[in-house]
């Protein structure tokens, strides 16, 4: 996630960014969670934080600590 995350925000370095290009042509199960993230990020993207439920933020915050910790 974080590595996906990196790219999107085209932080990696280009020797990195290239690896993962290359991953992701090949790697059908990352290229759907590359596309999720797009798509959220389109979705989502533009949301100002002070619309987002506060519910819904301490959803998302639980959902991903939960991924970080498996």
């Amino acid at each position: 996630m974080e590595l996906v995350t990196e790219y999107l925000d085209d932080a990696l370095a280009t020797p990195e960014r290239a690896a993962f290009e290359r991953h992701i042509a090949s790697c059908k199960d990352c290229g759907v969670y590359l596309d999720q993230m797009r798509t959220t990020i389109a979705v989502l993207g533009d949301l100002p934080p002070e619309r987002l439920p506060r519910s819904a933020r301490e959803g998302l915050l639980a959902t991903f600590r939960s991924w970080t910790s498996t």
